[in-house]
């Protein structure tokens, strides 16, 4: 119990603003959680010297924060969203804890006061940033946000560069089906034209014979005539 450093206990019920077990032999407590856990107050927080981050959201917190700079005096960050906290003066306290560098507001009635944001830093000069924004209004960052988004990024290149060695993989056999399928029409193209071009040279030879069938049989007709005329002059001589 003494090592432990973090500690989450979000959607625990206190009793009457107690949480059970949580006491101050938890020493070596840097971040500590009770989001919606029903409390009204932190006057029975134990004393928490090396606690560094508090969550207290969604809780029924309306004031009595002034505890805070004596049981956990080394807080760097404060979170009180979605509590009943309405007026300036109600965080006023929290200017005692001389380490505080982010506190969050939201859904709080404080928000909704003409220049909310100004009187806040200018309340607690300590502040960095308010709500996640610093007075440039520069989003604060957030280390194991950005190590987690990169870690995302990183596996959605590597998935894409699976998605695309897959592709080209793929790709390949289907670029030399198209080639050996285009390689296979040209031949067959080829291979139809020699076959048209020795269709016509067999139509070109058979008519090439038959004229000279038709020739044969004209000269025959030709000699037959001749032979014809001959024998009737001889008869007429014999006459």
């Amino acid at each position: 119990m003494m090592q432990v450093k973090e500690l989450v206990l979000d959607n625990c019920r206190s009793n009457e603003g107690k949480i059970e077990g949580l006491t101050d032999q938890f020493e070596e407590l840097e971040f500590l959680s009770t989001i919606n856990v029903g409390l009204t107050t932190v006057a029975h927080l134990p004393k928490l010297n090396k606690l560094k981050k508090l969550e207290l959201s969604d809780n029924r917190i309306s004031g009595g924060l002034e505890v805070l700079a004596a049981k956990c005096p080394n807080l760097t960050h404060l979170n009180l969203s979605g509590n009943k906290i309405k007026d300036l003066s109600t965080i006023e306290p929290l200017k005692e804890l001389g380490s505080l560098k982010s506190l969050d507001l939201f859904n709080c009635e404080v928000t909704n006061l003409n220049e909310y944001r100004d009187n806040v830093f200018k309340l607690l000069p300590q502040l960095t940033y308010l709500d996640g924004y610093d007075k440039d209004d520069k989003e604060a960052p957030d280390s194991d946000a950005e190590v987690y988004a990169e870690g995302l990024d990183d596996d959605e290149d590597d998935e894409d560069d699976v998605d695309e060695e897959e592709y080209d993989e793929d790709a390949a056999p289907g670029d030399e089906e198209e080639e050996e399928g285009e390689e296979d029409e040209e031949e067959n193209e080829e291979e139809e034209e020699e076959d048209l071009s020795g269709e016509e040279e067999e139509e070109e030879d058979l008519n090439d014979r038959e004229v000279d069938d038709e020739d044969d049989e004209e000269e025959e007709r030709g000699q037959k005539r001749k032979r014809d005329l001959d024998e009737e002059g001889e008869e007429d001589e014999d006459d």
